[in-house]
């Protein structure tokens, strides 16, 4: 005899989570992660547009952004909002985005009932990170989460679909071993509204921040993110840069929002194979293969 396991239904997923389910939150977090995207979110739209803010927080390995974040969501708690953490692996469905290993940082917030916390991961995902973050906060603004942060692992593709629905991107760092530099070469100072150096009772602290004036306009701030040092003027600066937000900027980031979701939908696009092969043989050349893939529209 064969089992089948019946489809969990959007619609009293949306009821449940709103009435406070975490584990109903999460089963609609993973139906906009996959093939059944388009369901889960006809559903949230029956419900009044939402806002929520959304925070990146990005660097690299071992600077420190789990303990950051995880501080972040006690400060943002005491104020009595409900947070929601979206870690982002861009490498590995499977891994859990470490949430079983860096992200274990969080675990004081695990049991808080107003707090999610959540690892997504663009490969095997439909239509990369891209297309599953901002599904994923339109759901959580729906759900009534005031702040989401926005945690990834400061490599690739993924900082700047990051940056495009985010508001700041904080990028954090470590003081000496180049990381100023490092972070430069690596274009993550290119989305950097704020830059946290952390672990700053490090010798070095002082340097790597004058290094870092050299390589960015940014406001730059010293964390111990570990002890709570500095936190109040990290809150007081995301807080500063959400009120200077202006209708310009939120255009600018919904245009890269677009643009990174055209590239996403582009690079899937079962023409592009036929169009390499093209250009490979020399039969036309790549400014019209481009043309006429931007002209072909969305995969159907």
């Amino acid at each position: 005899m064969v089992v089948t396991r019946e489809l969990p239904d959007a619609a009293e997923l949306m009821t449940a989570a709103r009435a406070g389910s975490i584990r109903a939150a999460g089963r609609l977090l993973s139906l906009v992660e996959g093939p059944r995207r388009a369901e889960a979110l006809a559903v949230v739209e029956q419900y009044e547009p939402a806002t929520v803010r959304v925070v990146g927080v990005t660097g690299p390995p071992g600077a420190g952004k789990s303990t950051t974040v995880g501080a972040l969501v006690g400060a943002y708690r005491e104020r009595g909002l409900r947070v929601a953490v979206l870690a982002v692996d861009p490498s590995s469905p499977y891994s859990g985005g470490a949430l079983l290993g860096d992200r274990i940082r969080m675990v004081a917030h695990i049991n808080d009932p107003q707090v999610l916390i959540r690892s997504v991961a663009s490969r095997g995902h439909l239509g990369g990170l891209a297309a599953v973050v901002p599904a994923a906060i339109r759901l959580l603004a729906a759900l009534d989460y005031d702040v989401v942060f926005l945690e990834s692992v400061g490599v690739g593709q993924s900082e700047v679909e990051i940056s495009a629905v985010a508001d700041p991107t904080v990028v954090i760092l470590n003081p000496g071993a180049g990381d100023a530099i490092q972070a430069a070469k690596a274009g993550l100072l290119e989305v950097a509204d704020l830059v946290v150096v952390n672990k700053a009772d490090r010798d070095g602290a002082d340097q790597t921040v004058r290094d870092l004036h050299a390589e960015t306009a940014a406001p730059i701030l010293k964390l111990v993110a570990a002890q709570g040092e500095g936190l109040p003027e990290l809150v007081e600066a995301i807080e500063a840069h959400h009120r200077a937000d202006t209708p310009e900027r939120r255009a600018a980031r919904a245009r890269a929002q677009i643009l990174s979701l055209a590239q996403t939908r582009l690079q899937r696009h079962p023409a592009l194979a036929r169009l390499a092969a093209e250009v490979a043989a020399g039969t036309t050349d790549a400014y019209s293969a481009a043309d006429a893939l931007a002209g072909l529209g969305p995969e159907r």
